[in-house]
Parts: structure tokens; sequence; C-alpha cells
């Protein structure tokens, strides 16, 4: 059951187009021709924003290991 859910919700996550940009990087961005910037300040926030997200499971898994050893 926790394989499954855990499949989807890596699914979701994977699959999902982000866009991360705040109301005033988009307008300073918006306003070039070709959005490259854009759409590289968007990926970097969006690198940036992963990461809390592994540390929180990565130790929300540890707890899972200790408690599943502790009552078995």
């Amino acid at each position: 059951m926790i394989k499954k859910a855990f499949i989807l919700i890596l699914f979701i996550i994977v699959s999902a187009e982000l866009q991360a940009q705040c109301a005033m990087c988009r307008a300073v961005l918006e306003s070039e021709a070709d959005g490259g910037a854009a759409a590289a300040i968007n990926d970097g926030i969006v690198y940036l924003m992963i990461w809390p997200y592994i540390l929180i499971g990565g130790i929300a898994f540890l707890i899972y290991r200790v408690l599943r050893r502790e009552f078995k």
C-alpha cells in the first residue's frame, strides 16, 4: 500500500508543469522578447524548492523505519 502511494505521489510531482515565479519576477522577466531568462529563473526556483521536500521526506522515512523496527 505504501509503495503504491509513493509511486502515485511521485507521478503527480514529476508530471506537473511547475511555474514557481512570483508576480514581481514574472512581470520583470516577461518584458524580454525571447523568454530564455524567465525559463532559467523558473528552473532555478523549482530546483531550490525541491530540497526541503527531499529533506522532510528523508526524515519521515527514517522515522517510519525506526517505528516499524520498534513494533516488530
